[in-house]
This record gives structure tokens, C-alpha cells and sequence, in this order.
């Protein structure tokens, strides 16, 4: 079996990476109806149909990917996928809200899957620009589904019932899984593929949260998401009932989705030139402040402001929740480049069981007010500004330019996180990889870096060092050389 054209593969792929947008979304404007058939005890209880996707999506996150290492990506991504077709069935069939709850669960665990499992055949097949350039293109898809997946939802919910979304789903996951099969080969060989272990995760779990500076950046995206699951619960109460907009909902929805779009966008472009640590404290003291600010408009207007003022609002808030999202994960990936597949994984899960408390909490205390969101906003905004620790080093000046036959071993950046060492031209994962065997066959003592590094590449490699036992020392044009602690 041939690869797919990039055509074909992004279309294919990013239907797959979608799902999870399409169960969260589409359903939003279904849910009071939801809660009305099936008898929920509280109107409060109507987000648990959200948040019971991230509980099956948080544990599925942390299975799937190492179990795709080890038994390959084509059997994970279909065994993930009919998970997702049986929790689609369950909830399409289901007499009650706890089975709805039960379906929408093992819907979540499935679609782990095709989330992770599509993300990683893209790493197979493609390394550096190209890999970029087919997730960019990957992505674009992707953010049209927070805008277009509501109205498509409450079209159907309209037409035939809320329970007309989950054969929605059901013929989506079909296609994709058909798809799949046909069309998609392996791309990870036996030959690369890692033993299944608990061990191994469990392993995986301590080093990423013995890390505070790792720990930190989990904290700040939960509290992050929390806000955004908070937000999910919410929006349909707020804008149907609160704003009497309910046939509207899900363009005003689609409009606060806009602003994270157009902040992933901007993202891509600034972060290379001035660098995640600094955009992600830009975009937190911004939301922190705006959100203090607009505690106090809502209380000024009761809990009731002007429609307008609440979209720039959210607008405002959710262009900076877009900017801190991939940043984030970035910045807690940054010291685990030598187990990324696993510690994307546990970062994943772990930020998600963070926030599904939180946006639980949000979501139940909805009064008819946008209060509760809003304060709700400006607490996690504030106490993410605590939770992240940027990374520090200490540089000193050596009182003599090292040579390089007096290092054990170089390092040249030629662009971010590509780097030759010993003749080959690699990227993060690898150039870890490499350091690691090289110190484990002969300790290394002086490692040398040259080239073109950014902060981001210095801060890391000063990382490694601490963590393997040997010092770095960075030698700039002018043929200084510093030392990075």
C-alpha cells in the first residue's frame, strides 16, 4: 500500500484529529433538549455531557500513545476508533442521562486515538518544514470545525433530534475508519517500536511532574482549560436564555472560536521571532488584566452586560487563551525531549484532569448571570500568571575561547531545534537521544555549542546538562565562550 497524496493525507488525517472537536461542539446547542428527554436532575448537570468526553479523552490520551509505539499506529487508531463508534451508539440509544454519561466516556477513551495516533503518522512520514507545513495545513482544517460544527449540530438537533448527532458521528467515524483502512500503511516499522509497559508510563508520569518547571506549565494550562471547559458548559444557557439568542447561539459561538483562530495564526508567525516565554507572559498579564477589569463591569451592570460588551469581551479573553494553548505545551515538552511520545502524552492527561474539575465547578454554578464565568475567568487567569516557572540559566564568561578538540562533543544549531551533532543534521528528540548514548558509552565532561541557538535552544540545553552531570559551554561568533548553568 502506497502513502496517501499530501492532499489526501491532510484531508484524511485532519478529519481524524477533528472527531474530538466535532463531540464537543456539535453538541452544544443540543444540550438543554438532552436534558429535558432524559430527565437530568439539575440544570446544571447538562455540561457533564462535555465533560464526560474529556474524562474518557484524559485516560485514552495516556494509553494511546505508547501503545501506538509499541503495536504500531494502524491497529491503535481502528481499535480507537471503534471504541468512539460504541460510545456514539451507546448515547444515540441511551433511556437515560447516566448512560448518555457512560457512552459519552468511552467515546472519549476512542477518540484518544485518532487524536494522537493521526499526530504521530504525520511524525513518521515527515521531519523539520515539510512536517510543519502538512500540520499547518492540518490545523487550518481543524479551527474551521469550532465555527462550522455548532450549526451543523443544531441543524440536525432541528431537523430529527438531538440523538441525529451521534449518527452523525457514527458516519463520520465510519468513513474515517473505511478511510483509514484503505488508504493509510503503516508508517512505524517494527524494527522502531517500543515494548508496551506500565512501567514505562508510570515512569514517565514521576520524571514529568518531579519537574517543577514542567509541573508548573501543566498547572497553568489546566487552569487554562478549566476556564475553557467552564466556557463550554455555559455558552448555551447563557446566550439562549441570559440573551434570549438561542436560535443565534451558534454563530455567536462561532465567533468567540474565531479569535482563537486568528490567534493561532499570529502565533505561528511571532513565536519566532520573539519567542514563547515572552508571548506567553504577554498574553497572561493581559488576560489578567482585562478579566480583573471585566469582574468589575459585571458586577457594575449585575451580572448582565450589554451583549456587545460581553463578545469583546470573550473575544479579548479567548484570543489570549489561544495564544497561551500551544505555548504551553510547548513550554512543558521543552525539558522532555528525550521521552516526547510518552510525556505528550501524560502532559495531555494530566492538564485535562486538572481543568475537568474546575470546568465542572464553572459550568454547575451558572445563575443566570455571567458572574460565575467571569470571576471564574479572572481567579484562573490570575493564578496561572503563579503557576508557570520560565526557565532560568546563569551564564558565565570563560576566561579563554575553548577549541573543539578540547569538548567531548559539539553541538551546532542551525536553526530552532535542528542541530548537527556528529555529522548528522537532526532535530530535538534525536539530538537528546544521541547525548544520551554518547554520555552513557564515555561521561561527558564539556559540551560545545555554536552555531545560530536561540534562547529557547540555550535554555534547553543548560537543562540537559544539569540533568546528565556535564557543562555546557556556548561559544558565540565573536568567539566568546560562556558558560550555561
Amino acid at each position: 500500500m502506497r502513502q496517501p497524496s499530501f492532499a489526501e493525507s491532510v484531508a484524511l488525517l485532519a478529519l481524524l484529529i477533528s472527531l474530538v472537536a466535532l463531540s464537543i461542539d456539535a453538541m452544544l446547542p443540543a444540550l438543554p433538549q438532552i436534558g429535558a428527554d432524559l430527565g437530568a436532575a439539575h440544570p446544571g448537570d447538562t455540561p457533564l455531557v462535555i465533560v464526560a468526553l474529556f474524562l474518557g479523552l484524559s485516560a485514552g490520551q495516556l494509553v494511546t500513545g505508547p501503545a501506538s509505539d509499541s503495536l504500531g499506529r494502524r491497529p491503535v487508531l481502528l481499535v480507537g476508533l471503534a471504541f468512539y463508534l460504541a460510545g456514539a451508539a451507546i448515547c444515540a440509544l441511551a433511556g437515560t442521562f447516566t448512560m448518555l454519561l457512560v457512552g459519552r466516556v468511552v467515546q472519549g477513551f476512542g477518540a484518544a486515538g485518532p487524536r494522537i495516533v493521526a499526530t504521530a503518522i504525520v511524525r513518521d512520514r515527515l521531519s523539520g518544514d515539510a512536517m510543519a507545513r502538512m500540520m499547518s495545513f492540518i490545523f487550518t482544517v481543524f479551527i474551521l470545525v469550532p465555527i462550522l460544527a455548532p450549526i451543523a449540530g443544531q441543524a440536525l438537533s432541528d431537523a430529527a433530534g438531538w440523538r441525529a448527532n451521534f449518527v452523525g458521528f457514527l458516519v463520520l467515524g465510519v468513513i474515517g475508519g473505511v478511510w483509514f483502512l484503505l488508504r493509510q500503511p503503516e508508517t512505524l516499522p517494527r524494527e522502531r517500536r517500543i515494548p508496551f509497559s506500565f512501567a514505562r508510563i508510570w515512569a514517565g508520569v514521576r520524571e514529568t511532574c518531579s519537574n517543577p518547571k514542567v509541573l508548573g506549565y501543566i498547572v497553568a494550562a489546566g487552569l487554562i482549560y478549566g476556564a475553557l471547559i467552564g466556557y463550554l458548559g455555559t455558552a448555551q444557557p447563557m446566550f439562549a436564555d441570559q440573551y434570549a439568542r438561542g436560535a443565534q447561539f451558534p454563530y455567536y459561538f462561532a465567533a468567540v472560536a474565531l479569535s482563537i483562530g486568528v490567534a493561532t495564526t499570529i502565533n505561528a508567525r511571532l513565536v519566532m521571532r520573539l519567542g514563547m516565554y515572552r508571548l506567553m507572559r504577554s498574553a497572561l498579564i493581559f488576560l489578567s488584566s482585562l478579566s480583573v477589569v471585566s469582574v468589575v463591569v459585571a458586577f457594575a451592570f449585575a451580572g448582565h452586560p450589554p451583549l456587545w460588551l460581553l463578545m469583546i469581551y470573550l473575544f479579548a479573553s479567548f484570543f489570549a487563551y489561544g495564544i497561551l494553548f500551544g505555548n504551553f505545551s510547548s513550554a512543558a515538552m521543552e525539558p522532555l525531549g528525550h521521552i516526547a511520545g510518552l510525556a505528550s502524552a501524560v502532559t495531555a492527561s494530566l492538564t485535562t484532569f486538572i481543568s475537568l474539575g474546575i470546568g465542572t465547578v464553572i459550568g454547575r454554578a451558572y445563575d443566570g448571570t455571567v458572574l460565575p464565568l467571569v470571576v471564574s475567568f479572572a481567579a484562573l487567569s490570575v493564578l496561572a500568571c503563579a503557576a508557570p516557572k520560565t526557565p532560568t540559566m546563569t551564564i558565565q564568561q570563560m576566561p579563554a575561547p575553548v577549541t573543539q578538540a578540547a569538548a567531548d562533543l559539539r553541538i551546532t544549531v542551525e536553526s530552532r531545534h535542528h542541530y548537527i551533532v556528529n555529522g548528522q543534521t537532526v532535530e530535538l528528540e534525536t539530538m537528546t537521544e544521541l547525548v544520551q548514548e554518547q554520555d552513557r558509552n564515555r561521561p561527558l565532561s564539556y559540551v560545545l555549542v555554536d552555531g545560530t541557538p536561540s534562547i529557547d535552544d540555550l535554555i534547553y540545553l543548560a537543562g540537559l546538562g544539569k540533568r546528565l552531570g556535564f557543562r555546557i559551554l556556548y561559544q558565540n561568533q565573536g568567539l566568546k565562550t560562556l558558560e550555561l548553568q
